[in-house]
This record gives structure tokens, sequence and C-alpha cells, in this order.
């Protein structure tokens, strides 16, 4: 007997691989598609125009803190980016407000 054939018997050379679906068969994944804003997730795209206007980072933190991310973990890194900026800008503007009104 070959001692290139499997052990338990089979008719397959070992370290060969079987194709096991068709290769015209293409089914995209759930995650296969583009994310929106031109490949940046909402996240990601509102951190970037956030430095423009701000609101958009308290929008996006809205969406992380209702677990938007659930539909695309993509997300998920955006948002919570979002989030840490609203965090910094609140932060900064109560300390403006307190070092103008004291």
């Amino acid at each position: 007997m070959d001692e290139k054939l499997l052990a338990n018997g089979g008719d397959k050379p070992k370290g060969h691989y079987t194709l096991t679906n068709d290769v015209e068969d293409l089914q995209l994944g759930m995650y296969d598609k583009p994310l929106p804003y031109f490949g940046w997730g909402i996240g990601w795209f509102c951190v970037l125009v956030g430095f423009i206007f701000p609101i958009m980072w308290y929008f996006a933190t809205i969406l992380y803190f209702c677990n938007y991310y659930q539909r695309d973990p993509r997300e998920r890194a955006g948002l919570a980016a979002s989030a840490i900026a609203a965090l910094i800008c609140t932060v900064a503007v109560v300390i403006a407000l307190a070092a103008i009104l004291l």
C-alpha cells in the first residue's frame, strides 16, 4: 500500500485538500459589502465631520449607546472614537466656560 494514502484507508493522498463548494457559487457574506460614506462606517465619518460640526460626535455617541454596531460590528470602533471625541469636547467646553465665567 502506498504510504501517501490516508491511514484510515481513504483514497486521497495526504496533504491534498478537496474543494467542498462550487467555484462558481459566489455567495457574498453579510459583511462583504462596502461600508457607506466612501468605505468608512458612519462612526468614522462622524469623527471626521465632527471637527467641523461637533454635533456629529454626539449623534454617533447616541448610536453607540443604542448598540447600533450590532447591525454591523465593523462600526463599533468608529462609534467609540466618536464617543471619546464627544467626551473630550464636552470637557473642553466645560473648562472653557468655567474659565470665562469665573
